[in-house]
């Protein structure tokens, strides 16, 4: 089957209610809320989101339910020009919920999540011929077999598996993590699951010789990168200098550029770049992952610039 879209993301959809604070509060003190906003927001929902306002085609073809929270992140996904038709509706699911209280002064944050009914990746969904239809795949953690499934679809196909993962304690989740073409992750999640600190030492433990990509995200310290053209070379891209006022979403932006410019065949040092340049400008906008996301024009004029 002929590509029909960049993108196609299977996983974590939340909706994510922002609390705006002038600064945290210590244990059992009060702090007024300075504004609230709700937005669309998870790893799959974002990166599709943020591919298709950089003008690509991208679609979403998890599982959701038909209560309150399932609606509004639909309409917002279809809102940004997101491909629904192949999304599952079922009882009793719902999108990830979190409540996310954002320090207005540094643009950091704190998430309180909650899982309950939510599904992602479904094991029998979608049909191979809607995987097959794909230029990229991205997978989360949102349902381990489910994803499983689809990376062997996809790479059965030839179709890269762009990944985003924060817990590895399910059931599946090494056999998911062999599975992977592009392996992005945090600082935070690359500690945790090697042990080291070092983004250096973390890509030399991440490396199997399967990947095509490995790459550590260090926020203002720029991101980290191996390639298989270049095994056991770690390469950094420096982080633009933009001012930071709420980093909430940055990585699932990255994410969903990175997976985009995978899909318009840029080669490697370019696609770390220009992901870098959109979650940086994700960065010095308040109100989620969402409302920040830049448009391809203003995304050009940073990588041009190199600073805001």
């Amino acid at each position: 089957m002929s590509a029909k879209f960049d993108l196609l993301t299977l996983g974590a959809v939340a909706v994510d209610d922002l609390c705006y604070v002038d600064s945290f509060p210590k244990p059992d003190e009060k702090t007024p809320v300075l504004r609230r906003q709700r937005q669309c927001g998870g790893m799959s929902a974002i990166a599709a989101i943020t591919a298709s306002r950089l003008g690509g085609k991208s679609a979403y073809a998890g599982v959701l339910g038909r209560e309150e929270l399932s609606k509004f992140a639909f309409h917002q996904m279809r809102a940004e020009g997101v491909n629904l038709r192949h999304l599952r509706r079922r009882d009793g699911v719902r999108p990830v919920h979190s409540i996310i209280i954002v320090d207005a002064k540094t643009g950091t944050r704190n998430i309180f999540y909650d899982f309950s009914g939510v599904v992602g990746a479904a094991r029998d969904w979608p049909p191979a011929p809607v995987i097959e239809s794909a230029r990229v795949l991205f997978v989360d953690w949102y349902s381990v077999p489910g994803m499983i499934r689809a990376a062997r679809l996809a790479r059965a196909a030839g179709i890269p598996v762009v990944a985003d993962f924060e817990q590895n304690e399910l059931p599946g989740f090494a056999t998911l993590l062999g599975l992977v073409d592009h392996l992005i992750l945090s600082q935070v999640f690359a500690t945790k699951l090697t042990g080291h600190s070092d983004p250096r030492r973390a890509l030399a433990s991440l490396w199997t010789g399967r990947q095509q990509l490995a790459a550590v995200t260090c926020g203002a310290k720029g991101c980290f990168y191996m390639t298989a053209d270049k095994p056991g070379a770690v390469r950094h891209e420096a982080a633009f200098k933009v001012k930071a006022v709420d980093t909430t979403g940055c990585g699932d932006v990255f994410h969903g550029a990175y997976a985009l410019a995978l899909a318009r065949k840029m080669p490697a040092p370019e696609r770390i770049r220009f992901a870098s340049a959109v979650a940086a400008l994700k960065a010095t906008k308040p109100g989620g992952a969402q409302q920040g996301i830049p448009t391809l024009a203003q995304v050009r004029r940073l990588m041009d610039k190199g600073s805001v």
